[in-house]
């Protein structure tokens, strides 16, 4: 009774705040809105008509509260050595005499609040400067930036018509910025920024990561092409890799990360549009990249399948599974998606590979998702939806003896949600989910038993979600 008060309170107080808080902002060029109106929105588009009108400050913020009721299981095999080696007797790598494949023991409860911090500046016609900062989440619960850009719409300071002809078409963008590899990512939830996701969640194996570099990008006709290339790792650095690479039997070295995505986009009708867009991440060396791991602020499934020493902070990415190639990796992606009145499906088909830097062979991962959303009503303010989402990789795992090995392992999750914009910048939603692990070795804490279907979580979850 106490969580259900709880609950009510949190939403009456953050609606209450967000009629104060959210005073008309003048509209920017260039920019996707925090808010419902940024649904949809990948690339900026050039159709944009909004004047210059001087140099412009936009102070916003995003803000995500959760209430979560999962609960998980799992299989521990103990019966070691009979006839051959089928489990481990204990499991004990922290030395407190508790095994490290037990789970946490989860109750219900509100999780921790996250909230970023944006800063988006025009500070000159076709100029537009972005900041963005994670003020508190479940990785990080200090402040701690994600990144920053410019892009350039326009080269007016330049002089050149032929210059201002081709930037029509053209734009640019510069800094330490959000990889474009793929669509899904312009759909994620974003610590704070739950937004444009329909679901709690991202995907299981969640590409995502900010890298310092640059982009060009070219949208005529709804035709799309992205070329870009950045430092491949999640953060500068420029000291030596001392790393010996088990392939060149060299010191290791950092390679340029290359990012390229080819596609259409139009609004064939009033009531419909349709996207296909394929797109690439590749590099060839890196002392740590992070294309499937590089979310710093974590999970917002809190602690499931976690074991029972396991922190919300040290723990933060609960519920999804990283290949780990992190030094070598190429991965594909292509993404469809259709809006039909208020029906929207958009897919992910995904196939990589890779290794670290001590391995010689490659590795394999493969991703696939749908989702199925209609909103519904003026405005489409409310909306129902569905997710299917499987992947499949051949993981390495190391047992209590330091000894490798290469599993096939996979991992299935079905959620279903529905969800309310009670105004433009505020949201609530409810989740239903449901994620199961397969072929997982004994050695892990995602073991299925042999039946292979005693590893999983499910339940439900309530989020809020303020955006401006």
């Amino acid at each position: 009774m106490k969580n259900k008060i709880r609950l009510f309170s949190m939403l009456s107080l953050m609606i209450f705040c967000s009629s104060i808080i959210m005073a008309q902002q003048a509209p920017m060029q260039n920019f996707r809105p925090y808010d419902q109106r940024g649904l949809n929105v990948f690339e900026t588009p050039k159709t944009d008509t909004i004047p210059f009108t001087g140099f412009k400050l936009r102070i916003g913020g995003s803000f995500t509260q959760q209430f979560q009721n999962l609960q998980h299981e799992n299989v521990i095999d103990t019966a070691q050595f009979t006839g051959a080696m089928t489990g481990w007797h204990m499991i004990d790598a922290n030395a407190d005499s508790k095994d490290d494949r037990a789970l946490i023991k989860l109750s219900n409860g509100f999780n921790l609040a996250m909230a970023n911090l944006n800063i988006d500046v025009a500070i000159y016609d076709g100029v537009h400067v972005s900041l963005v900062t994670y003020l508190s989440s479940r990785h990080h619960q200090e402040a701690w930036v994600k990144g920053g850009f410019v892009q350039f719409d326009k080269l007016l300071f330049l002089k050149s018509p032929t210059v201002d002809k081709l930037m029509e078409n053209f734009t640019l963008k510069f800094g330490d910025y959000e990889v474009n590899y793929g669509d899904q990512h312009y759909r994620r939830s974003d610590g704070g920024n739950t937004m444009y996701n329909p679901f709690v969640e991202n995907m299981i194996m969640d590409e995502f990561t900010t890298e310092i570099g640059g982009e060009i990008q070219y949208q005529n006709s709804g035709f799309i092409g992205v070329f870009g290339m950045t430092g491949g790792e999640i953060k500068g650095d420029v000291s030596e890799p001392l790393a010996i690479d088990s392939v060149s039997k060299e010191a290791n070295r950092r390679a340029p990360s290359i990012i390229a995505k080819f596609g259409y986009d139009s609004q064939v009708k009033p009531d419909l549009r349709f996207r296909l867009t394929g797109s690439v991440y590749t590099t060839k060396s890196s002392a740590s990249n992070t294309i499937f791991g590089g979310d710093r602020t974590g999970s917002h499934y809190f602690s499931v399948m976690e074991n029972s020493a396991s922190s919300v902070t040290a723990q933060a990415f609960s519920g999804r599974i990283n290949p780990g190639f992190s030094d070598q990796v190429t991965a594909f992606m292509i993404n469809p998606f259709i809006k039909y009145h208020g029906l929207e499906v958009f897919g992910v088909i995904e196939f990589a590979d890779g290794r670290k830097v001590n391995e010689v062979d490659k590795r394999s991962a493969s991703q696939f998702g749908v989702d199925v959303i209609y909103r519904f009503t003026k405005n489409e303010k409310f909306w129902v939806a569905g997710r299917y989402n499987t992947m499949s990789a051949d993981m390495l795992f190391t047992d209590p003896t330091k000894v490798t090995s290469i599993q096939s392992v996979s991992s299935d999750r079905f959620a279903i949600s529905a969800g309310w914009y009670i105004i433009k910048n505020l949201m609530a939603k409810v989740e239903y989910v449901n994620q199961v692990y397969k072929d997982f070795p004994t050695l892990d804490i995602r073991y299925a038993g042999t039946g292979n279907d005693g590893a999983k979580f499910n339940g439900i979850m309530i989020e809020a979600a303020i955006g401006f």
